[in-house]
């Protein structure tokens, strides 16, 4: 923590974040009897086996390159709850506008929503509206929460996962990869962040950088079917590198992954070396990684790959007890520290 006033990186899904979280929020909060409580600090929460989720949006601009911020709040949701093992029944939305925001912007809002909640078989039930005067927000903000429950897929795949080793876990939690877990992501990285700085900035990058935001709900459960799944998340504020640290940090083990093997599109390659910035630190809103028993890995993967959100999926590396934290490996074989980062380089952008 720097100082006494929260900053923007502590908004950014990094080392920042985690301070404020783990200082001030988790000393004063917590401390239920939930199967996956709030300490935990996994995507999403699970009392009595139902599962709740719950997450704001504060993107800038709230329209940008493939999606804006309704898409981005339905699709959020939903991957939270999907990749912790649960099925999402339903979603509850809450808007704060500016005096003076366009109802000709809420519509496309709210249709893009209503598309989205179409393509993950989800609805919207409830919700809350709120306005406040001129130059009192940034146009709007909104909340978008989530309850869902056991998938009944998760049994199975943790069955799976119990043929080849020890898993006492009864979801797929952060805590549960142990050495020699494959780590697969689903596609190419940067996508979204770039995308919607872009939009903000004028950069003019969004001719070829399109985020990457979508439910992918439906394509987990097809992971699911093939078992041997330990834990998935998606790589959100942070990126990838927060993503890996958080992993490497729960469950006490160190992963290696492989620079060559993790998908980056070419506009997005080009746009973070002109910016200077690394690819695994910039957020994505469409993308998973999966922790996998290295026995049942490539059939996860080919089944990822016949999807057409996973289409670029690939095995990018795995989990060891060589040392105790994230690691790359260059094309030409040395090794670099990957640390988490201090948040997402570009702000707002979820």
């Amino acid at each position: 923590m720097s100082g006494e006033y929260v900053s923007m990186a502590h908004g950014a899904g990094g080392s920042a974040m985690d301070a404020l979280i783990k200082r001030y929020i988790l000393t004063r909060l917590g401390g239920s009897q939930a199967e996956v409580p709030l300490e935990a600090l996994d995507d999403a929460a699970v009392i009595n086996s139902i599962v709740f989720k719950s997450d704001s949006y504060t993107v800038k601009p709230l329209f940008f390159p493939g999606g804006d911020i309704g898409r981005m709040a339905v699709a959020g949701t939903v991957n939270d709850m999907s990749v912790l093992g649960a099925e999402p029944l339903a979603l509850a939305a809450g808007f704060i506008f500016e005096e003076g925001f366009p109802l000709t912007d809420l519509e496309r809002i709210l249709s893009s929503m209503n598309e989205t909640c179409k393509e993950a078989g989800v609805a919207v039930i409830t919700g809350d509206t709120k306005v406040v005067e001129r130059g009192g927000l940034d146009k709007f903000v909104m909340n978008c929460s989530g309850v869902g429950r056991r998938s009944p897929l998760l049994d199975g795949n943790l069955h799976e996962v119990r043929k080849f080793r020890r898993c006492e876990a009864e979801w797929l939690l952060d805590s549960n990869i142990r050495a020699g877990d494959q780590i697969i992501l689903s596609g190419a990285i940067g996508d979204h962040g770039i995308a919607v700085l872009s939009a903000r900035e004028g950069y003019g990058f969004e001719t070829q950088v399109q985020s990457d935001a979508a439910p992918l709900n439906h394509m987990i459960v097809k992971a699911l079917q093939v078992g041997g799944v330990v834990s998935m998340k998606d790589p959100t504020r942070g990126g990838l590198a927060n993503l890996l640290n958080e992993w490497s940090e729960k469950s006490k083990v160190g992963i290696l992954v492989h620079d060559e093997k993790i998908p980056v599109h070419t506009g997005v390659k080009a746009a973070c070396e002109m910016l200077g910035l690394d690819p695994m630190e910039v957020g994505n809103e469409g993308k998973v990684a999966l922790a996998v028993v290295s026995e049942k890995a490539h059939e996860v993967l080919d089944t990822l790959k016949s999807t057409e959100l996973g289409k670029e999926a690939e095995i990018i590396g795995r989990a060891t007890e060589e040392f105790d934290l994230v690691a790359v490996e260059t094309l030409v074989g040395g090794k670099r520290i990957l640390p988490k980062p201090l948040g997402d380089p570009v702000p707002r952008i979820c």
